[in-house]
């Protein structure tokens, strides 16, 4: 999470939402990513998508099925549908988005029995610090009158 953590602080260094997104294979990072919607114009550009294409590319296969996604903040529903498909074993989400996760708090992608992969999911890995960031980061992006 460590690791997720300082990505989520790139993505704040240029406007963007700080959340941060690492890949994990046999104890090491393969793929990296953190919010670049606004630098890049691209509603897709979330971490998530970012770490999973990047932890793809490095190992030459798109089935992650031995990998842990490390996010920041809980997976939205197009990113918790993207490691659903990337076939990912494990989640780990620093704090829970209750206004549009899709692993827990809103959908519950991730577990669909209707769906051919389960992911495992577990939350709370420094979820202060993450918490935090968005916090600095709304006060900074979005200031109050």
């Amino acid at each position: 999470m460590d690791e997720a953590l300082v990505e989520a602080r790139a993505a704040l260094q240029h406007g963007d939402i700080p959340v941060g997104a690492v890949v994990v294979h046999d104890g090491s990072v393969v793929g990296r990513g953190h919010n670049r919607r606004e630098v890049d114009r691209d509603p897709t550009a979330h971490a998530e998508i970012l770490a999973l294409h990047d932890a793809a590319s490095r190992l030459g296969r798109w089935r992650l099925f031995d990998c842990a996604l490390y996010v920041t903040i809980e997976p939205c529903p197009m990113c918790a549908g993207a490691a659903q498909q990337a076939r990912v074993d494990l989640i780990v989400y620093g704090a829970p988005d209750e206004k549009a996760g899709g692993v827990r708090s809103v959908f519950e992608i991730v577990d669909d029995p209707r769906l051919n992969h389960r992911v495992k999911a577990r939350t709370g890995a420094r979820r202060a610090e993450a918490e935090s960031l968005m916090k600095e980061a709304f006060q900074r992006l979005r200031p109050r009158d």
